[in-house]
């Protein structure tokens, strides 16, 4: 076993006990791999090893990847959009991916329904939440979500999926776990007044825990996976 397929292995391992621990399945719980800055032979051997769903920070580098792997004939892959989205670079989103997950204004969310070709499915969305009242971070308050929400699931080529958030680091479990329940309880009222929404995007290597025991249906994971990232490219 190649050291992503151990890796990917031992992360799904991770996941399934957490889940175990608060009573959840583990098949409730999607593996997003973030695989930003890694190289597409390092995504091939997670393909290899079963994996179908990944996660890219930067626009052109994941419609490059998207590209080279339709062209190798893989075309069940999912690709998701989980960095901040700049209003200029929302065609490329909207033309390659099959999610973005940092919806968080009107104007976004607007472009991204009038640039999805119309052969494509619908694009699906997830409205980012700052949910740690960070300035250095994207997203809405929970305050505002009522009102996106409402203009997102208006718009004809998005679906709207839920809710992502990128917590503010934490130290304790009980704290990661609180942030992660605000985050859940705002998921489960959406689910309420929507039925396209099922999806709350939430914990990373340090917090995925306490976000699948708060109620995270999808846990974005990187360096676990791939390894640590170079950011000197």
């Amino acid at each position: 076993m190649n050291d992503i397929a151990h890796n990917l292995a031992q992360v799904r391992n991770k996941i399934s006990a957490a889940a175990t621990r608060c009573g959840r399945a583990s098949e409730e719980i999607t593996l997003l791999a973030v695989s930003k800055t890694k190289p597409a032979s390092a995504i091939a051997e997670a393909i290899a090893a079963g994996h179908r769903a990944f996660g890219e920070n930067y626009v052109q580098e994941g419609v490059d990847k998207i590209r080279y792997f339709r062209e190798q004939g893989k075309t069940n892959l999912q690709w998701h959009f989980i960095g901040p989205l700049q209003s200029n670079k929302s065609r490329l989103v909207a033309e390659h991916f099959d999610w973005c997950h940092t919806v968080d204004r009107l104007r976004i969310a607007s472009r991204l329904n009038d640039q999805r070709p119309a052969e494509m499915p619908a694009l699906n969305v997830l409205i980012q939440i700052n949910i740690s009242d960070e300035n250095s971070k994207s997203g809405i308050a929970l305050s505002e979500l009522d009102a996106l929400a409402a203009e997102v699931a208006a718009l004809p080529r998005l679906t709207l999926r839920g809710l992502m958030a990128i917590p503010a680091p934490e130290s304790s479990y009980e704290r990661q776990f609180a942030v992660a329940q605000q985050m859940a309880v705002a998921f489960e009222a959406l689910k309420t007044r929507y039925e396209t929404v099922d999806t709350l995007s939430l914990g990373m290597s340090d917090d995925m825990e306490a976000a699948i025991a708060a109620g995270s249906t999808m846990v974005r994971i990187g360096t676990a996976i791939f390894g640590a990232r170079d950011y000197t490219k």
